[in-house]
């Protein structure tokens, strides 16, 4: 597959040490700084609206292990928020 240029331009930093991008395709970009100057950026997508993530998904199992081994808290009074 040949990748061709499709926006070519020069950027600077401001003084707050941003760089902006022009017109950029996506929001979150995953960024690679090399020693020698080169810097890669790669679209992100931060989450997957639908899926749970494993840590989540553990985290839930050990709370639900708690409640029925009778490690909870005791009950929050809610009364004071009618």
């Amino acid at each position: 597959m040949k990748t061709t240029i499709t926006k070519n331009y020069t950027a600077h930093i401001d003084s707050k040490k941003r760089l902006t991008l022009r017109s950029a395709m996506y929001e979150y970009y995953d960024v690679q700084e090399y020693d020698n100057g080169c810097i890669l950026l790669e679209p992100r997508v931060l989450t997957e609206p639908e899926s749970i993530s494993a840590k989540t998904l553990a985290s839930m199992d050990e709370a639900i292990d708690n409640f029925n081994s009778g490690k909870v808290s005791k009950p929050v009074d809610l009364s004071d928020f009618k």
